[in-house]
């Protein structure tokens, strides 16, 4: 067995376990009691003050001026695109190199991703290769001269409007235009071909490594363009001191059950911005408008506060997280030593200028085959290794999909493996 030694010390890491999860949650505080508490006080689903103090306890960690509580990241993405003023028919860019959830919730806002490259040490949005897709790809235009660019002079003349020239409405265009607002800029990025706009920008940083998101928020704002940061993997992560999350528009985090802390399925959307924070509270509880007992809504909203019992965990697990982040950190400096004394495994450190939460831990295998193998031994071993995900791009839905060159991208998903990454604490 090629990896045997591998395998042993891995085994040494996470010893008396018969199986080796990937990553697995770790309760050890005050989460049993927290959700007696809930049961107790019947507040166990989305009213409740595990909710507020969770809110408050992310705010104060992050840094960021709002909080605001989701049932899952990909909800938490999904209303952040929206705020950010993404609409059916524009342009989002993102990496190939990420989950699901990136594309899904760009497709729940009727929006077409494009994929630019990531870089070898981040793992995240290159931003010399996304300046180098917008200079070639993008106009800045001022938003009155693109709408008139797109009058259709009959339906203007019986509406009395000028409406922007886009594919047939769909079931949610129909929905989303009971509500639909101006978008958040006066100036707008449009692609010089397809004379559809970019509305927005979605980095991640991948598995709580920071990417070098100051750079992309900087040529973001230089197109007008906003920068929703995908978090959802990098709580206690940091980039020059600031809490990732916290650079864009808007950010989010999940706290998914095999996350650095859990709530069990939960998110969490960032931002600084006092207009977007009240409003994404607002509707994400179903836009109801506060009143001791009239159910009025004043527009299409969604119902995705997260549950008091999902908070409970939480707040208890955020009391744990500094302990979780320090455990964790020993672990990647064991592994950063074992593999620098072996050949053809390169192991994944913290970008320059960062400091990461190490939630899963990477290595870059010499080639397919030899990642291959790897998985191979250890998963029959019963130690769980995962490739990373298929490229988004690679995907049957996104297939057709613009994307600019994309080889470091493709050069990592067929090299890399995570490896056992929970903390060492039991």
């Amino acid at each position: 067995m090629k990896y045997k030694h591998i395998i042993d010390f891995l085994r040494s890491l996470y010893p008396n376990k018969d199986f080796i999860p990937l990553h697995e949650p770790y309760f050890a505080g005050n989460e049993k009691k927290y959700l007696a508490d809930c049961i107790d006080t019947t507040f166990v689903s989305s009213v409740g003050k595990y909710v507020d103090r969770f809110e408050d306890m992310i705010r104060e960690y992050t840094g960021a001026k709002y909080a605001i509580a989701t049932v899952n990241g990909t909800a938490a993405l999904h209303i952040a695109l929206l705020l950010a003023g993404v609409q059916p028919g524009d342009l989002v860019i993102t990496q190939p190199l990420t989950f699901i959830a990136t594309c899904n919730a760009i497709s729940y806002c009727g929006a077409k991703p494009v994929f630019v490259d990531v870089d070898s040490d981040t793992m995240g949005m290159s931003p010399e290769a996304l300046e180098s897709w917008l200079t070639q790809n993008v106009d800045v235009l001022s938003l009155d001269s693109f709408e008139l660019e797109h009058v259709q002079p009959d339906a203007a003349f019986s509406t009395g409007r000028s409406p922007l020239n886009r594919a047939q409405p769909t079931q949610q265009d129909e929905v989303r235009s009971t509500r639909r607002s101006p978008r958040p800029s006066s100036t707008i990025a449009i692609h010089k071909t397809l004379r559809r706009p970019i509305s927005a920008c979605v980095p991640m940083h991948t598995f709580g490594h920071p990417c070098r998101i100051d750079k992309i928020v900087d040529i973001c704002n230089r197109y007008h363009i906003p920068v929703v940061e995908d978090s959802a993997e990098s709580l206690g992560s940091y980039y020059k001191d600031r809490h990732t999350g916290t650079f864009g528009k808007l950010g989010i985090l999940s706290f998914n059950g095999n996350k650095t802390i859990t709530t069990g399925g939960g998110g969490m959307v960032l931002t600084d911005d006092e207009h977007l924070g009240p409003l994404a509270k607002h509707i994400t509880t179903t836009a109801k408008k506060p009143h001791p007992w009239k159910f009025e809504h004043d527009m299409v909203g969604y119902n995705y506060r997260l549950p008091n019992v999902n908070a409970a965990l939480g707040c208890a697990q955020m009391e744990l997280l500094e302990t979780i982040l320090a455990n964790k950190r020993e672990t990647a400096m064991l592994y950063r030593e074992l593999f620098a004394d072996i050949a053809d495994i390169q192991y994944q450190p913290e970008p320059p200028h960062s400091t990461s939460n190490y939630w899963l831990n990477a290595i870059l295998l010499k080639d397919q085959i030899q990642q291959e193998t790897f998985l191979k031994e250890t998963n029959e071993n019963k130690v769980m290794t995962r490739p990373a995900w298929i490229l988004m791009n690679e995907l049957e839905m996104f297939k057709g999909s613009l994307a600019a060159d994309l080889t470091v991208s493709k050069e990592i998903a067929s090299r890399l493996v995570n490896i056992p990454s929970s903390a060492r604490l039991v």
